[in-house]
């Protein structure tokens, strides 16, 4: 198996980190979907990512192309969206990965798609966008993929997948339990982004304000519980080690709820802390941490949408 076509949908943040090097790896059998004003800009704008305008082909989703790979970076609200959009592009051998935060995304792509198709996935690094223009340190971050066990030789398709990588130099790791892997990265993702939006602060602010810190650690103590009941178990080794990853994030760099709401864009609280009070409620696990950061967030978006004054006024 050889990934020779890349489609990207979701150019944001997150895709603006595989974009450039799938480019000029791959060449106009790298495209990227959208459609409407959304394709007209980037088609006459481009992105601006490190200094540099880049001009992607962007494809329709009417366009029909058998993809080897689908790289899905969009925000949880648009996942239904881009699921349909990207039918066109899925073939026999066609592999998605979906890179958004959470820990439900593979489900809702292989309800659609299949489970032959759908690999796990997700991002660690720290990329701010506003405007179609991002900085960032292409080397800072990782994508993490692969099959629910991963032992060597790995999978066919997931061999496939990081040949590609290593071939357009995208910084990567194959984690051996990806399920793990994904708890733990959405477990510091609760504590972070949720605190953050919360108290509208950057990263840096975790360096050093324990009030900041005991929010931070007590949501995620939450969803080490919930993980638990579902037999997955995340260790206070590693939530020390993340103290580590923490203090090498820039110090103004914010995180995606927080830079929602600063811009007056809908959230993905339901996918965080919202999915942690559902999960609770499922698993018996007591979430009153979440819960109030739930309804604190929703209330910061009602405000983004109203004001101050009454709904109706």
């Amino acid at each position: 198996m050889e990934i020779k076509k890349v489609s990207l949908i979701g150019l944001g943040a997150m895709g603006s980190f595989f974009a450039p090097r799938l480019y000029q790896f791959l060449g106009e059998n790298f495209s990227v979907i959208a459609d409407g004003a959304r394709a007209e800009r980037l088609r006459t704008a481009g992105v601006k990512l490190n200094g540099q305008v880049w001009h992607f082909p962007v494809a329709e989703p009417s366009v029909c192309r058998e993809d080897d790979l689908i790289i899905m970076a969009v925000k949880e609200m648009d996942l239904d969206q881009a699921l349909e959009d990207i039918q066109n592009r899925v073939g026999a051998r066609t592999q998605i990965l979906c890179v958004m935060n959470g820990v439900e995304s593979e489900e809702r792509v292989a309800r659609r798609y299949g489970w032959e198709h759908v690999l796990y996935s997700f991002m660690r690094i720290s990329i701010v966008m506003k405007d179609g223009v991002a900085d960032f340190n292409p080397n800072g971050g990782k994508v993490y993929f692969g099959e629910k066990k991963n032992e060597k030789p790995w999978s066919e398709r997931v061999q496939a997948i990081a040949d590609l990588f290593d071939g357009c130099a995208i910084p990567y790791c194959v984690s051996e339990d990806m399920v793990h892997a994904m708890w733990f990265k959405y477990m510091c993702n609760i504590g972070e982004n949720m605190t953050c939006a919360l108290l509208g602060i950057p990263f840096g602010y975790f360096r050093w304000n324990e009030d900041a810190n005991a929010i931070r650690r007590a949501a995620m103590a939450e969803v080490v519980a919930i993980a638990a009941v579902k037999g997955i178990y995340l260790t206070p080794e590693e939530a020390a080690g993340q103290e580590k990853v923490l203090a090498g994030i820039p110090y103004e760099n914010k995180p995606s709820t927080l830079q929602d709401l600063e811009r007056g864009r809908k959230t993905e609280i339901e996918m965080f802390a919202g999915s942690v009070v559902r999960m609770g409620e499922e698993t018996g696990v007591p979430t009153p941490v979440n819960r109030l950061l739930w309804h604190a967030i929703r209330a910061l978006e009602a405000k983004n949408i109203y004001g101050i004054k009454e709904k109706n006024q």
